[in-house]
């Protein structure tokens, strides 16, 4: 005698399918302009660690080769980038700029030879549109040469 046993099929069907689709599509949808706005918030954050590391680099390099080392923004523009030069023009280093944010600083950062900053202290704002103030990023060096960084405007 045979018996015909009908055998369960593993998966899942079509509307199970369709159903947990339509969940991952909504929640998408509501994460996405979150999204966009950390990113926006990550790109100022970025900006100034590499602001940051830059000063620290030129005042360092300021005191081991004994020399003013400048920084100068690209165009007079430090969302465009800037060059690191020693007092022989050599160039130490350069950083690309950044799309979509505005960053405000002076014409140029100097360090002597003893780390210190030449001129007066100086700060360098760092934003961005669609974010809020309080998300923005100020680097400021004090006279010693010195750089902080904080959150919020400068």
């Amino acid at each position: 005698m045979m018996r015909t046993r009908r055998q369960r099929m593993a998966g899942f069907t079509i509307a199970e399918v369709m159903v947990v689709v339509g969940i991952v599509a909504i929640l998408a949808a509501i994460a996405a302009p979150n999204m966009a706005g950390m990113i926006r918030v990550q790109r100022i954050k970025t900006a100034a660690f590499d602001v940051f590391s830059s000063l620290v680099f030129a005042r360092s390099e300021a005191i081991k080769r004994n020399v003013t080392v400048t920084i100068t923004p690209t165009s007079g523009d430090w969302a465009k980038g800037w060059t690191i030069t020693d007092a022989n023009n050599t160039v130490l280093r350069e950083q690309s700029g950044w799309e979509n944010l505005v960053a405000t600083g002076p014409a140029a950062v100097a360090f002597s030879g003893t780390g210190r900053l030449s001129g007066a202290a100086s700060q360098i704002a760092l934003s961005a549109t669609s974010v809020d103030a309080s998300k923005y990023r100020c680097v400021t060096l004090d006279l010693s040469g010195r750089a902080t960084t904080k959150e919020g405007s400068c």
